[in-house]
């Protein structure tokens, strides 16, 4: 992960350089920051709040459809990710390799790997075939099925290009993974993942997502189908948000998986996985966030509101901090932080937690107890509005913070709309594409060839982000070879 010269005063203009742009303000809002082992991120706690509002709000939606955590090791010993073909052929070249068990002097006053082991590790890219393994020690019949399992843990995958929170060498995530006597129960499995991942983009991150199904060329690997939900940047890139795929019986027969069926035969057990991971964070950044900062839907948002008095003299603080006082007890419940340090003046207080996205700011001053009423300025708009100091301020606070999470889902749509293209002909693709980056999503034909798509991505850069769930039933031509096809798919550059 190349470090970029820092520039503590400015975040640069999203116009001026989009990639420049997120960086600065991942570092700048301290979300996360550059570690001393290449391609890693230290997540700082400002983004790791985030995270575990993301984590908390998910491990809910999980536990409602039934599902328990639990954890599997690091560690996977290298014969078990070569059992499944397709699956160590995907994973092969990102994976992170254990081969000594310490460490000793050099000789030199350095330090040498000792004790090579008898069989490499792997550093877990993803849990399948250790968790497979177990199951196979868990499931004797039908009665031990469903398993349905998730963890949150971290991974490795040995990314060569990588970006703070988008991509990086370790990072966290969940996985689910379950195990089912049919298949019409693994597929029906596959699909409640992806509608909760839906809901939980459109409902808690206020991103409006696209769902449907990748590509044999796009699929996860060792996957029958891989569904996806798919969200756009505001410099007009396609963004992957989550994967739910089925597994097929592909799993359970690498690792002779099988139960007893009601039939009393042996079966092959059908499988899920699913995950979504910290990238989720730099989706967030993508869609929602501007030249001042951080701007975070409330749900989301470590803190709500932050209020902040104004005055450095006694006597005006004496007016103002009992005032203050009420106001926690009217926001009661909601995540409110106060800041009346009096070493910092209230334009540094309102551009720092402008940086870090609090959705909401309350203003306090000697002027405003006199009018009885308080200034509350909305951080994804900047409209400052006064509202009446009396016993209803707690309920329009929340009403404000109802309206914010709204307002950035309604933004973002529309934008993702006026984003969106239907295309015909393959010179209009390239042309609304142009040399370089984003140009939101095309819905064209396709023939439904690994080949065509494949030219497409070499000549343009676009992919195939997914076969739109329920797409309309579509008579056209393939826009690259004139042959028949039956509904448009979405293409884009994508992160």
């Amino acid at each position: 992960m190349p470090k970029p010269a820092r520039d503590e005063k400015a975040i640069t203009p999203r116009s001026e350089d989009y990639s420049r742009w997120y960086t600065d303000l991942v570092l700048r809002a301290k979300l996360a920051d550059y570690s001393p082992v290449p391609g890693c991120m230290v997540i700082r706690p400002n983004g790791y709040a985030i995270w575990e509002r993301l984590r908390d709000a998910l491990d809910g939606m999980f536990r409602d459809t039934g599902h328990e955590n639990a954890y599997f090791p690091l560690f996977i010993p290298v014969e078990f990710l070569a059992k499944e073909a397709e699956h160590v052929e995907g994973f092969a070249m990102e994976c992170g390799v254990v081969t000594h068990s310490g460490l000793e002097p050099d000789g030199e006053g350095g330090l040498r790997p000792k004790g090579e082991l008898d069989s490499p590790l792997i550093l877990r890219p993803t849990s399948e075939t250790i968790i497979w393994h177990m199951y196979g020690q868990w499931i004797e019949s039908y009665r031990d099925l469903p398993i349905l399992i998730n963890q949150w843990a971290n991974v490795v995958r040995w990314e060569m290009r990588t970006r703070l929170f988008l991509r990086t060498r370790e990072f966290l995530w969940q996985e689910g993974h379950t195990a089912h006597a049919t298949a019409d129960e693994a597929v029906a499995e596959t699909l409640t993942i992806l509608d909760v991942y839906r809901r939980f983009a459109e409902e808690w991150m206020a991103i409006p997502v696209l769902t449907g199904k990748k590509t044999e060329a796009e699929k996860f690997a060792g996957a029958v189908d891989t569904y996806c939900i798919e969200a756009l940047t505001q410099d007009g890139r396609a963004i992957q948000a989550g994967t739910s795929h089925y597994l097929g019986q592909n799993f359970a027969k690498a690792f002779d998986v099988t139960f007893q069926n009601e039939s009393n035969q042996r079966e092959h057990v059908y499988a899920t996985s699913w995950g979504v991971s910290t990238r989720l964070i730099g989706a967030l950044i993508m869609c929602h966030s501007d030249d001042q900062g951080l701007v975070c839907p409330p749900k989301l948002a470590p803190t709500e509101v932050v209020v902040v008095p104004i005055g450095r003299k006694d006597e005006d603080r004496a007016i103002v901090l009992p005032v203050v006082e009420r106001l926690r007890e009217q926001l009661a419940g909601l995540r409110v932080k106060v800041d009346a340090d009096p070493k910092q003046s209230p334009g540094f207080k309102f551009a720092e937690y402008e940086l870090r996205g609090v959705p909401l700011r309350v203003e306090v001053g000697p002027r405003d107890v006199a009018a009885g009423q308080v200034t509350v300025a909305r951080r994804d708009t900047g409209e400052k509005t006064a509202l009446p100091l009396d016993d209803n301020l707690g309920t329009a606070v929340r009403g404000l913070l109802d309206d914010i999470q709204q307002a950035l889902y309604d933004r973002a749509l529309a934008f993702r709309e006026q984003s969106t293209h239907r295309v015909d002909s393959y010179d209009e693709f390239k042309q609304i594409l142009g040399d370089e980056g984003g140009a939101g999503l095309l819905l064209a034909h396709w023939d439904g060839t690994t080949e065509t798509e494949k030219r497409v991505q070499e000549e343009t850069g676009a992919t195939i982000r997914c076969i739109p769930d329920g797409g309309e039933v579509e008579e056209g031509s393939c826009m690259v070879t004139g042959k028949p096809s039956r509904q448009r798919v979405v293409f884009a550059r994508a992160y």
